[in-house]
């Protein structure tokens, strides 16, 4: 098996040691904000703490911090909704804190692993440039992970947003390697829903940012294959892949 597919940062810490390369979805709202941001020029730092480090890490890599969704001031537009980050003016790096996202990429990153943002924004583009670079092979093995969200005690929850993005990638990958059962059936998630929009809006995840008055992250992650952007992670930071 070539392809394979998990959940949370446990996971991605197991399936980093044998991949190549290591595709991080996080929908709502993280790898969303990352393909935003490096589409619009910039630099994207994942950061693991949304905690008081966050802002010295931001000043030690000279870059903005991208602050939460409510915390936001016209001085200061950076959040981590993507909507707000589209209508914002963009800086060259971006500190983007995320307990999730941020912490499977480290992992990965930790291992060697070729890191990439995926999202259903750019699904497919992701897909081809994976594709034609070879991983999924035998010699290039390739794990999607999920990054899912967190329960009030700190385990994972598994979040359908997320589930249906990795399957989305996944999908758009048919033919390339062998894909794991638990890849597969990903896969087939994305394909077999019917209304994946309205799926996106409709769970846990999306209910929750309507509640929090952010319907607009939603519409946002919603925008399939809007995007050719792949953010790689590269010397710390997410940047637009750079050509063959």
């Amino acid at each position: 098996m070539t392809i394979s597919f998990g959940w949370g940062p446990v996971e991605a810490r197991a399936l980093a040691q044998a991949a190549a390369c290591v595709v991080v979805v996080d929908v709502l709202s993280f790898t969303t904000s990352v393909g935003v941001a490096v589409e619009a020029g910039a630099a994207v730092h994942p950061y693991r703490w949304r905690d008081a480090t966050a802002a010295a890490y931001a000043d030690r890599v000279g870059a903005t911090l991208a602050v939460g969704r409510g915390e936001a001031t016209p001085d200061h537009p950076w959040t981590l909704s993507p909507a707000a980050l589209r209508a914002a003016p963009m800086p060259p790096r971006l500190v983007l804190p995320s307990p999730n996202g941020s912490t499977i990429a480290a992992e990965a990153e930790g291992y060697g692993a070729t890191v990439v943002a995926a999202s259903l924004r750019n699904r497919t583009a992701v897909a081809r440039w994976l594709a034609d670079r070879g991983y999924g092979s035998a010699d290039r093995p390739l794990a999607v992970i999920a990054s899912g969200e967190r329960w009030p005690d700190g385990s994972l929850r598994p979040a359908l947003e997320d589930l249906l993005g990795a399957g989305a990638v996944l999908s758009a990958l048919a033919g390339t390697g062998t894909p794991t059962p638990e890849a597969s059936a990903a896969a087939t998630l994305w394909t077999a829903t019917e209304d994946p929009v309205a799926a996106l809006h409709g769970c846990d995840s999306g209910r929750e940012l309507y509640e929090y008055g952010f319907p607009q992250d939603v519409a946002v992650a919603a925008e399939t294959d809007s995007s050719t952007t792949v953010p790689v992670l590269v010397d710390g930071a997410f940047q637009e892949a750079s050509a063959p």
